[in-house]
């Protein structure tokens, strides 16, 4: 117990030599992993593609070099590229032909609101598909097929194309490999906009999804949970419907049912369909983003008891491709660390982050852009593929998950109400933490930058595992890497580590930047900042 004096002075010593913004909080860090920890999948941040312009993201003639390289920026600290679902809502519109070679796509006019809205048809062939080959060796991808046309007909034709695509020697020579079908996304929201009546329920949609699943899975050879390919279930959009509904409906026992090893649901924070003002400040709050979440602990509860993974099969900051001045920030990326991890420690498996073209919630802009996307004015000259803000928090979740797959993650009790911290341990011992501040620091703010000092503790997992166990860790070299951010409303500037990903090429630039961390004097964290200590 003496460091925990020595510490304590340390932090109080700190306090009276540094400006009066500085906060000093006391972290317990278990050194061996909880009962309560949870799995860190390698996959956990994963991504979700709007299928209609799929082939924007993938490349036509050949692989689109930004998004590859974006994507194998994170491939290259997890040892896995993310997962990527294509569907979303233009699943739903998605029509198979035997005459269309790619894709031919009709959209409606761009407004301010919408500057790059989402296609009201889609017709597609084979190739299309094969567009797969594309993605980094080894990306596992789940692909949308139509429900919403009530066309079991076009469904067996998508389902029939997609697997045919898989396999063609030139997809399966690229390695990547379909994992799942999804049959209809947000089916909950069919009474809303029009696929079916409005009196449509949740006990019509599961005979309703029975009778396509079930064609669908003859012709895709899903006949159990160990088949080649499943079903990815549900994908509902809020809790209009949910997995204990359809779970009582008996929907495991149908025969496409026993294929289904996955339970997906959607979750946005707000929605700015019809536009709308949302304070950044109150978008990056601790508070929020644990209510946005905790809601599905009956569904992961009930999914898990079943023995099926549970995800977050389409997720991101603001419905409808994002809010100006929220979903395009630097104070984004910041919500997505906390927001991924706290998914992470309910169970969650994965979160899969919904992205378009021209979407201001994108991690990645895979294409060049003539319009903005904020307000959707003529862009001059054009914006050139690049990533946004919220893809360096992806950096620092697969930092923090490692490529060992053996990784587990739980949070850590942080007593301030803008900073939140997550422990991950390998093979059961502690190996790394984050910690992430949302208090926003704006362009407008003034005075001095607030900062909290964190001061660590190391905490045994009981009386059999001996004191000395966690005096240890105070003689271990610790070093730390940050998110640098100059203000919450930043749209660039950003750095990981002392590097910046906004080149042409995804590629960073700049030096790597370790910080020494003495343990027993702890470590300074600013507002609108996050820092990850490797032990």
């Amino acid at each position: 117990m003496g460091h925990s004096h020595r510490r304590l002075a340390a932090a109080a010593l700190a306090l009276s030599v540094s400006v009066c913004s500085v906060l000093a909080v006391n972290v317990s860090l278990p050194i061996s992993a909880p009962d309560n920890s949870q799995a860190l999948s390698s996959t956990l941040l994963s991504f979700s593609i709007e299928q209609d312009r799929w082939p924007d993201w993938s490349g036509v003639d050949s692989r689109n070099e930004f998004t590859h390289n974006a994507l194998l920026n994170y491939a290259a600290l997890t040892g896995q590229p993310p997962n990527i679902r294509v569907g979303a809502d233009s699943e739903d519109h998605t029509f198979w032909s035997p005459t269309v070679t790619i894709e031919d796509s009709s959209f409606p006019p761009a407004n301010s609101i919408t500057p790059y809205p989402e296609a009201t048809s889609i017709t597609v062939g084979n190739a299309y598909y094969s567009l797969s080959r594309f993605l980094p060796r080894g990306t596992r991808m789940t692909w949308g097929v139509n429900l919403g046309a009530d066309n079991v007909t076009n469904a067996v034709n998508m389902a029939k194309a997609i697997v045919g695509a898989f396999r063609t020697s030139a997809v399966k020579a690229s390695g990547v490999i379909l994992q799942r079908l999804e049959v209809g996304n947000e089916a909950d929201l069919f009474k809303n906009n029009g696929l079916r009546p409005s009196n449509w329920t949740v006990n019509q949609y599961v005979p309703d999804w029975i009778s396509v699943a079930g064609p669908v899975a003859e012709a895709a050879g899903i006949t159990s949970r160990t088949s080649p390919i499943t079903f990815q279930g549900a994908a509902f959009a809020g809790q209009g419907f949910t997995p204990r509904q359809i779970f009582s409906l008996g929907i495991l026992d149908s025969a496409p049912g026993k294929g289904i090893t996955v339970i997906s649901q959607h979750q946005y924070s707000a929605a700015f369909c019809n536009g709308g003002d949302f304070p950044l400040t109150s978008f990056m709050s601790k508070a929020a983003v644990r209510g946005n979440l905790t809601h599905f602990e009956a569904d992961i509860a009930a999914s898990h008891a079943q023995g099926l993974t549970y995800i977050l099969g389409e997720t991101n900051s603001i419905a409808c491709h994002g809010a100006p001045g929220v979903s395009n920030t630097a104070g984004a990326a910041l919500w997505a660390i906390d927001y991924t991890l706290q998914a992470a420690t309910l169970g969650i498996s994965e979160a899969y982050f919904h992205e378009g073209v021209g979407y201001k919630y994108n991690f990645i802009q895979p294409v060049t852009l003539n319009r903005s996307t904020i307000d959707g004015s003529p862009l001059d000259p054009p914006s050139p593929p690049h990533i946004q803000p919220s893809y360096y928090a992806g950096l620092v979740i697969n930092t923090l998950i490692g490529s060992t797959g053996s990784a587990q993650i739980v949070e850590l009790a942080v007593n301030d109400t803008d900073v939140s911290g997550y422990a991950a341990f390998e093979h059961g011992r502690l190996a790394r933490a984050v910690f992430v501040n949302l208090h926003a620091w704006l362009l407008s703010s003034t005075g001095a930058r607030p900062a909290v000092h964190i001061d660590l503790d190391f905490a045994t997992a009981g009386a059999a595992q001996a004191q000395s166990e966690a005096d240890a860790f105070w003689g271990r070299p610790a070093v730390a890497r940050r998110v640098v951010i100059q203000h919450a409303d930043d749209v660039a500037g950003l750095t990981w580590a002392g590097q910046s990903y906004e080149t042409a090429d995804a590629h960073p630039t700049g030096p790597l930047k370790f910080e020494s961390v003495s343990l027993q004097k702890g470590i300074d964290l600013r507002s609108t900042e996050a820092v990850l200590i490797s032990f």
